[in-house]
């Protein structure tokens, strides 16, 4: 198999994500590929979103998933990578994952290994656990929590 020239990763906006996107932008650097990053969230209802408004005013209608792929993308850069993509996807995680690594035609997707130790993990499943499962491409899970 030759150099990846798609590597796509995902982040939620936790530490353990953003070491996940340091990986992949490095990855992505070294093989001159384009680096897909994706955060996939749930959308709020309008009860939700009017209940955030009374406490949280104007702040309440930032877009979270935006400000988690900027910081995301700098990252990626300040690793290396030099061509880079920000996508956001209503949604949940895993099926948002390869939805994009398919629609972008990765060759790698890359998560953190957050979740994959927790009894939760075990019980219900973890988002690195059913990618790896789903994806079509490679996948890299990236030890990022002990």
């Amino acid at each position: 198999m030759g150099a990846y020239q798609t590597v796509l990763v995902g982040t939620d906006g936790s530490d353990s994500s953003y070491r996940a996107v340091d990986r992949a932008a490095q990855i992505a650097r070294d093989a001159a590929a384009r680096l897909v990053i994706v955060c996939a969230y749930q959308a709020a209802s309008p009860r939700e979103v009017a209940a955030a408004g009374d406490v949280l005013g104007d702040e309440a209608y930032s877009a979270p998933a935006e400000e988690t792929l900027r910081t995301a993308a700098e990252r990626a850069a300040a690793h290396g990578a030099a061509k880079i993509e920000r996508v956001s996807v209503a949604g949940e995680p895993v099926k948002s994952l390869i939805s994009a690594a398919e629609e972008h035609q990765a060759d790698l997707l890359v998560v953190g290994n957050r979740g994959l130790s927790t009894l939760a993990g075990r019980l219900l499943g973890s988002v690195p656990a059913a990618v790896s499962r789903r994806s079509a491409c490679d996948v890299l899970i990236v030890h990022t929590v002990g």
